[in-house]
């Protein structure tokens, strides 16, 4: 079949496409080097629609090479190069189209029109170039492999092959290609490494130390560079050197290290990264048209894999769902803040400050009870704004600008007077956060939204002795607070609407990804991992094995085992977590006697790392006290995903979120939920326990899963 009955088909499936042109024009290279031929690839919208290839965009760089390559057989142009409009290269494969795929014909042939099309810049007769200036993802990165020589900009922010994040492989070369190119060991830790760690994005100076690109230019003058460096390499005068490629021991190396990467990320539960290792393993040997059909065949089944459908629908949810927050009241009913307050300075009121002088670059001042931890927490801050300027994430100025934002006081009166937000971040019990607001009332503005980043209590009961309580609002926050996306935002039973708008307006302005979430004990993430964490400690308090219960839920992906996250929250805060669910809904969630004997003990988790991996702490394993009911690790997975199921059932009954989208959204951007899971609720669906446990699924058959 040809390349345009290929792209022909392909585009039935997919009458929305966002169509990518190929503009071809023709410059003169310096030096009297000859005429080249230089394609654009242009959706026709600004950098805030990237760049992105489905079939009539394939088409239509297919047609681009047909007039490239008359001209180089022709000997009118002595070379030709791909670049992308201002700011973006491209992204890759429009996964809109993708999931539009229904057959593995239909799959094979979109990962054959890829490579037929690409293929066609390596087999031309003169060299060609590509120019990564600015943006590249995925098949926008393997256009560019294609070429013979690139170059990259300094300037560019965000560069990476995603597809075994997102549930597939780099199917249009990347796995061939890149191996071949930068040696296996690189491109495990491109095409793997980084994928699996929240894809992890390259910049344009990492991208040509990874060998990658050949050159490195500034963004301001990029492609004037660019072709002046083509023009040195097509007269001889500049020669590209490049690394042999070790194809020896360090090759399998390589595939073994990308192997246990995938093993402690994903536990075998999702077959992308395996995939992807699999064809580099078999391209050792340089063959490259094998190594793009195994591309072909690992796409097309991919595609048609419920971890893409879940991997696009998560995709979507933090690109598109996050932007635009159910429930949100309107924009203009935000009010200007210009001030904030921070109540406490201790770690976490600390890493509040920076953020908020970091994204607002207004006033922040911090109160506690005693002038030395005041003193200490605007320390915290302005020692992590010389880490910035020393990192040179920010210049001199910038610096001495942002410390000079962040002040702190004793006096309460002093500090909030003309704050137009104020934060507590202050002790989690009820009485003393009352007892924050009804001073906070005494002194602050009447126009002042007051925030709580409470992760449990209630914002409606902390808001109920005050004259105004209609301008308190949850504002929970994930720790580290600079590394978690997700900003749960609580409407108190009061709460009014110029309140809610101006924290939605903060929470854009600090970029976090906001969720509005009722007021309910433990808000969406806490509640929904106490249930989960609690029905493990359930299991082995009943006598399972804790390796047991800790590897029952392997086969979920995610980023750490559940007594690992427990260490990581602090079992002291997990037990309080506990005892106030336990309080609202006493039926389901239970406080377990071990782990109040492991807070008691005072330790900090239930682990040593003497080894250098987790084992039982002694100590700790002579604290349980278990039953005499084990049960196997399918057992503790079953009960395990009956309660999350049961527990998001109720949350969305009670409306504690608008839509399970919310749900995942939550757990993704919150708690790192893999995307190859779509957060909870397609898996949930995918395994069959939404119905086995609610009767029905939680979202609609194709949503985040393969039409049947």
């Amino acid at each position: 079949m040809s390349i345009a009955e290929l792209l022909k088909g392909a585009a039935e499936l997919f009458p929305d496409e966002v169509v990518t042109q190929a503009h071809v024009r023709h410059v003169d290279l310096p030096g009297g080097v000859g005429r080249f031929a230089l394609v654009t690839l242009d959706n026709g919208f600004d950098h805030t629609k990237p760049t992105t290839f489905g079939p009539r965009s394939l088409a239509n760089i297919d047609a681009a090479i047909d007039q490239v390559e008359k001209e180089a057989s022709e000997g009118t142009i002595v070379g030709a190069g791909v670049t992308g409009k201002p700011f973006i290269f491209a992204v890759g494969a429009d996964l809109k189209g993708l999931v539009g795929v229904k057959t593995l014909e239909d799959g094979l042939a979109s990962g054959r029109a890829g490579h037929d099309v690409f293929k066609r810049l390596a087999g031309l007769t003169v060299p060609t170039f590509a120019y990564y200036n600015g943006a590249a993802m995925g098949g926008g990165v393997e256009i560019g492999l294609h070429c013979t020589y690139r170059t990259v900009s300094a300037a560019t922010p965000a560069f990476s092959l995603p597809e075994v994040f997102l549930g597939l492989v780099p199917g249009w070369g990347g796995c061939t290609l890149l191996p071949n190119l930068i040696g296996a060991d690189r491109a495990v830790s491109v095409i793997i490494e980084n994928s699996l760690n929240q894809n992890r994005q390259l910049k344009g100076g990492q991208v040509y130390d990874l060998g990658i690109a050949d050159a490195l230019f500034e963004g301001a003058d990029f492609l004037e560079q660019s072709l002046l460096w083509t023009a040195a390499v097509l007269k001889g005068e500049l020669a590209v050197a490049r690394p042999e490629v070790d194809r020896g021991e360090a090759w399998d190396a390589a595939v073994a290290r990308g192997r246990a990467i995938a093993d402690a990320k994903v536990h075998g539960a999702a077959p992308a990264a395996y995939r992807a290792l699999d064809i580099i393993a078999a391209v050792k040997d340089g063959d490259l048209q094998a190594g793009f059909d195994a591309e072909d065949r690992a796409l097309a089944e991919l595609i048609l894999s419920g971890e893409l459908r879940s991997g696009n629908y998560a995709f979507n949810l933090v690109q598109k769902r996050a932007k635009r927050p159910a429930g949100a009241p309107d924009k203009s009913l935000a009010r200007p803040v210009t001030k904030v307050g921070v109540v406490g300075a201790g770690l976490m009121a600390s890493q509040l400050a920076l953020l908020f002088v970091r994204r607002l670059e207004v006033p922040v001042v911090l109160t506690d009870i005693d002038q030395e931890r005041v003193d200490k927490g605007v320390a915290y801050v302005h020692a992590e704004i010389d880490k910035l300027l020393l990192k040179s994430r920010i210049n001199p100025d910038k610096s001495n600008q942002l410390k000079a934002l962040v002040t702190g006081v004793l006096d309460k009166a002093e500090a909030f007077s003309d704050a137009d937000f104020v934060i507590e971040a202050v002790f989690e019990e009820l009485g003393v956060k009352q007892k924050v607001f009804a001073e906070l009332e005494a002194v602050a503005p009447a126009h002042a939204v007051f925030a709580t980043n409470t992760s449990s209590l209630s914002v409606s009961e902390m808001a109920s002795k005050l004259n105004h309580p209609e301008r308190v609002v949850g504002f929970h926050f994930f720790n580290p607070v600079a590394v978690l996306p997700l900003l749960e935002i609580v409407r108190g039973e009061r709460t009014d609407e110029a309140s809610l708008a101006t924290a939605f307006g903060v929470a854009r302005k600090l970029k976090k990804t906001a969720v509005l979430v009722k007021d309910a004990p433990a808000f969406v993430v806490n509640r929904i991992l106490t249930r989960f964490m609690g029905e493990i400690q359930n299991v082995i308090d009943e006598g399972t094995p804790v390796a047991v219960a800790e590897r029952a839920v392997e086969p979920l992906g995610l980023p750490m085992s559940p007594l690992v996250l427990l260490e990581l929250v602090g079992p002291a805060i997990g037990l309080h977590v506990s005892e106030t669910l336990h309080g609202a809904f006493p039926d389901r969630f239970t406080v377990s006697p071990n782990l109040a004997a492991v807070v008691k003990a005072g330790k900090r988790g239930f682990y040593t790392y003497d080894s250098g991996k987790p084992e039982l702490d002694p100590e700790v394993a002579a604290l349980l006290d278990q039953g005499d009911t084990v049960l196997t690790e399918e057992q503790t997975r079953d009960r395990v995903l009956d309660a999350v199921a049961q527990e998001i059932g109720l949350m969305l009954a009670e409306g504690v979120v608008a839509e399970p989208e919310d749900i995942d959204l939550c757990l993704i951007t919150g708690a790192g939920w893999p995307f190859h899971l779509g957060g909870i609720t397609p898996y949930l669906d995918r395994e069959g326990v939404s119905e086995r446990v609610n009767g029905k699924r939680f979202l609609a058959p194709g949503v985040a899963s393969v039409p049947v």
